[in-house]
C-alpha cells in the first residue's frame, strides 16, 4: 500500500502536467509546500517503485502504472471537494480538507459521494433543499414549515 505522502506527490504531478504539459522538482515542491530536497528523496522512491521517471536535471513524468494511482487519488479528492463545496465549505477549505479525507475514506464511500454530486449537479434547477440548507447555514433556522408525515 502507498503512503499518503507518496499519494500527495503523484496528485501533485499529475496536476502539475495537467497544467504546464511537465513537470520538474521545483514546481512539485511549490506545489506541496516542502524544499526540493525532500521532493528528490521522495522521486527517487517512487522511480524505485515504477511509478515516475525521474532523471536528476530532467523532468518528471508519471509511468503508467504511476498514472492509474495519481487519477484514481485526483478523482477522490475532487469528488470530496465538490461534496464540500456543495454543503457551502468555502473552496480553498474544500480543497484543503479534501487532501486529507481523500486518503482515509472506503472505495464505496468515495462512489456514493460521487453519485450524491453528479445528482445534484445534474438536477434541471437549483434544488431548493439546498437553498434550505443554504438559508439554515446563514440563519439557523430551518425555513420549511412543520409537516406531518402521511403514510
Amino acid at each position: 500500500m502507498l503512503s499518503r505522502k507518496a499519494e500527495d506527490y503523484l496528485e501533485a504531478i499529475l496536476n502539475i502536467v495537467e497544467k504546464k504539459g511537465y513537470t520538474r522538482v521545483k514546481d512539485i515542491a511549490s506545489a506541496l509546500n516542502i524544499k526540493p530536497s525532500s521532493v528528490v528523496e521522495m522521486l527517487k522512491r517512487l522511480n524505485d517503485m515504477g511509478l515516475v521517471e525521474y532523471r536528476k536535471y530532467d523532468g518528471v513524468t508519471l509511468t503508467p502504472k504511476g498514472r492509474e494511482i495519481a487519477s484514481v487519488v485526483k478523482d477522490r479528492h475532487d469528488t470530496i471537494k465538490a461534496f464540500l463545496e456543495i454543503i457551502k465549505v468555502p473552496e480553498k477549505i474544500a480543497d484543503k480538507d479534501a487532501c486529507i479525507i481523500e486518503h482515509e475514506l472506503e472505495a464505496k464511500t468515495i462512489e456514493q459521494l460521487k453519485n450524491f454530486v453528479r445528482f445534484v449537479k445534474s438536477a434541471p434547477d437549483y434544488p431548493q433543499w439546498l437553498e434550505h440548507f443554504e438559508t439554515f447555514c446563514k440563519t439557523g433556522v430551518h425555513p420549511c414549515e412543520e409537516r406531518s408525515i402521511k403514510y
